[in-house]
């Protein structure tokens, strides 16, 4: 059978930009010849929809659209397999929709409802308790929903189910799989295995499309897939970028894998991360403080590939500590990269602050309080242009940053995105050369000096904290690896500094809750997916 795997961008709760998404994708498969046209989980809707699930206004309109649909199928046309909620018996399900002939002919809901990380959806949906094979036209049709495909206690150990939506499926012409898997590094990897095993199991092919495109914090690659019974790779979609993809069943062609390094995965997932997010909030122009570092110039030339060089301004804002080779070099960015940017000194700024709190502060020392006043000054400097112009702030903080408090609320962390927040800073030097592998893109001073917030005297980030490589190691481990303290000091790391970065760790937490959304590139990023309390007494070192 000749399948299409419509790889679309549903945008959240936009109705009718969805149904036209799914009409052409409709009449793409017409024109293709195919049998079947599917389309990614909750193609209606998009996903997540989350909390707007809650609402009966929604889930109305989300009825209607299903309808509508529904009858854009034709006699002789291909079969439609799409995503939408679905209310029955006094509950709500995430569904497939198999539409044929102007009709909705069977429906199937998601078995398995995954809790872990970013998602939620035991929240708003109840379970299928079985899942039957679709019969249409002749075929016989294996239909699921994502995560009704991830359970696999060899890949997953820590996932746990009590049903397995696919031992009733055996026999199927095809298994079709609707998808919204978020990306993060090295996950195509792990996806392609997964499907290779369940299409042998199942000894047929396994089709998946997924969507594509940045809602909210979390990005989607595409990359859709479909496996011959025997493993072979069939067919692939395109990453982070609409495609279609039709898919002969019969075919017995192995096509080769197309796996990008992490640095060009990273860049397509942030450069469409922030394209979306500031579309889909109504922005078309950004601002960033440059500060002539490593990570305000990679922010910055990542807002260039997502919105363009004439939508972006970088404002300099030199302090009392500022080297006139950080103003040289982010000039030196803007240039290269052809943006506007202007200098707005914070001296003023940061001496009327100093002298309303002079008669409170006699007598005391300067320390971070100083500090973070520079900052401060900074960042309302910059969201004031943001009001006045209409511009997204993007903010500049990395993961290292982030997790041990390396960073001033309401300073550097005040905006509306936070474009490398789960990017560590050995990650954004290696994201940085990546850029710079054909041009300079980014000044090589910037990438060559040490990082430093200038915020005092010769200050250099070492002074505060270890050396990022080692910074870093610690971090992957105890947050993605979940590794314990003696797991992580049998890598060679010291114990007492393996506690002391743990203790920044929780004692940050509060100013991550008030962190702009970052976007998610890793399997553990800060945000909806890590739910730490911040009132909490638990003294175990890790």
């Amino acid at each position: 059978m000749q399948v299409l795997l419509a790889q679309i961008a549903p945008v959240i709760a936009d109705l009718s930009g969805n149904l036209g998404a799914c009409r052409a994708a409709l009449d793409a498969g017409q024109e293709a010849g195919a049998d079947i046209v599917l389309l990614p989980e909750l193609s209606v809707c998009g996903y997540p929809p989350r909390d707007l699930l809650e609402r009966r206004g929604f889930l109305d309109d989300c009825d209607t659209a299903v309808q509508k649909l529904a009858s854009a199928t034709f006699p002789g046309g291909p079969v439609l397999v799409f995503g939408a909620p679905h209310r029955a018996d006094g509950n709500l399900y995430n569904a497939a929709f198999v539409a044929a002939d102007g009709v909705i002919i069977a429906i199937r809901h998601k078995t398995l409802l995954p809790t872990y990380d970013v998602f939620d959806e035991s929240r708003y949906f109840t379970p299928a308790e079985e899942n039957k094979p679709v019969s249409v036209r002749g075929l016989k049709l294996g239909v699921t929903i994502c995560e009704d495909l991830w359970d696999d206690t060899d890949l997953f150990p820590d996932r746990r189910y009590t049903q397995n939506p696919l031992t009733a499926l055996q026999g199927c012409d095809v298994i079709l799989n609707l998808s919204a898997s978020p990306f993060h590094t090295d996950k195509s990897t792990v996806r392609l295995e997964l499907l290779r095993r369940k299409a042998r199991q199942l000894e047929a092919p396994v089709l998946y499309v997924n969507q594509y495109g940045g809602n909210d914090e979390l990005l989607f690659d595409g990359h859709s897939l479909a496996v011959h019974p025997s493993g072979r790779l069939l067919a692939q979609g395109a990453s982070f970028v609409g495609d279609s993809i039709l898919v002969d069943t019969n075919t017995l062609e192995d096509q080769p894998i197309n796996d990008l390094n992490p640095e060009e995965e990273q860049a397509l997932a942030l450069t469409m991360g922030v394209r979306d997010y500031a579309q889909r909030c109504g922005f078309t122009k950004a601002v960033i403080g440059l500060s002539g570092g490593i990570d305000s110039a990679l922010v910055c030339a990542i807002a260039v590939r997502a919105l363009g060089p004439h939508n972006v301004l970088g404002i300099t804002m030199p302090g009392p500590y500022s080297s006139e080779g950080s103003v040289k070099d982010a000039y030196k960015l803007a240039a290269n990269l052809g943006i506007d940017c202007i200098t707005l000194p914070i001296e003023a700024a940061y001496t009327g602050f100093r002298d309303i709190l002079a008669d409170r502060f006699a007598g005391l020392d300067f320390d971070v309080t100083e500090e973070n006043l520079q900052a401060r000054s900074r960042g309302a400097i910059v969201m004031a242009v943001s009001n006045k112009e209409r511009r997204l702030v993007l903010t500049t903080g990395n993961k290292s940053e982030l997790a041990v408090g390396y960073c001033t609320l309401y300073g550097d962390m005040v905006g509306g995105l936070a474009v490398i927040a789960d990017l560590y800073k050995t990650e954004v030097y290696a994201l940085a050369r990546w850029l710079n592998r054909d041009q300079e893109i980014i000044p090589v001073d910037t990438i060559q000096k040490p990082p430093s917030a200038e915020l005092a005297p010769d200050q250099k980030d070492e002074d505060s904290l270890p050396p990022y490589p080692v910074l870093d190691d610690i971090l992957l481990r105890y947050l993605e690896n979940r590794a314990d303290r003696e797991a992580i000091v049998s890598h060679g790391h010291d114990p007492e500094l393996v506690d002391r970065v743990v203790g920044l760790i929780r004692r940050a937490e509060y100013k991550r809750w008030q962190a702009a959304p970052g976007l998610r590139v890793s399997s553990k990023a800060f945000g909806t997916g890590r739910r730490i309390p911040l009132a909490k007494r638990w003294t175990r070192p890790v």
